[in-house]
């Protein structure tokens, strides 16, 4: 006879914690998630449905295979994996556990999850961050991006933490550790009521400001670099090709 196990029938979704790379689509009209591990081939949205990393046909999550999205129950225990070299780029996700789902010990392994919350940790070098930027790496289609201050952003294009919650959608919250939180506000506006209290304002502070007023630095220096090349060309070298 073969054992079951029992069927849990939650008034709420579980939460989870997960680590994962913030990505970019190559068109600049999309963001998502890479995983660290098992699926990390297979970006996906905030809100979105696992599948077979293997092609089997069946649906996640299976007891006999690995496959569904993998979550932790205990934020401490996600963000110690933050500490592995090759993860320190990663940013931590808060998930909502949705579908059928597998518990285990130590977490969940799910058909279907939410990601509400998205925390990023400082810069490379150890500022905080403002903005996130190319990572350097990416899948098809996707390009990884990671945490950057106004110093280390440089040459490439910034996204703040409010755009890549805007493309990323479904109402997901970005929030600078341990900084602010920023939100997409309606109809595309970059701010939203925050998490504070009912009907607070989401009323940008110094450390925001500060931050905006940074990558505008940042990207005026590139423009600036750009307009000088352009002049030591001189009239006849732009617009060729």
């Amino acid at each position: 006879m073969r054992l079951r196990l029992p069927t849990e029938h939650p008034a709420e979704p579980p939460t989870g914690y997960k680590i994962a790379h913030p990505v970019l689509w190559r068109d600049g009209t999309r963001a998502g998630f890479t995983g660290v591990s098992l699926g990390g081939a297979l970006p996906y949205g905030v809100v979105a449905d696992a599948g077979c990393v293997y092609g089997r046909r069946h649906r996640p999550p299976a007891r006999r295979c690995d496959c569904g999205f993998h979550c932790v129950r205990e934020r401490a225990a996600a963000e110690a994996l933050l500490c592995i070299t090759e993860h320190r780029a990663a940013v931590l996700l808060e998930v909502s556990v949705l579908g059928a789902y597998i518990r285990f010990e130590r977490g969940y392994r799910s058909a279907r999850q939410r990601v509400r919350t998205m925390t990023v940790g400082p810069c490379a070098c150890g500022a905080p961050a403002l903005a996130l930027a190319d990572a350097g790496w990416g899948r098809p289609g996707r390009s990884a991006l990671a945490a950057t201050c106004a110093g280390c952003v440089r040459g490439r294009t910034p996204v703040t933490f409010a755009a890549f919650a805007r493309l990323a959608g479904d109402g997901l919250r970005v929030v600078a550790a341990p900084g602010a939180e920023v939100l997409p506000g309606p109809a595309g506006a970059e701010s939203a009521p925050a998490a504070g209290g009912p009907g607070s304002q989401a009323v940008p502070g110094m450390p925001e400001l500060v931050a905006e007023a940074a990558l505008l630095q940042a990207r005026l220096d590139w423009f600036q670099t750009r307009l000088a090349l352009l002049g030591e060309r001189g009239p006849g070298g732009a617009g060729q090709g």
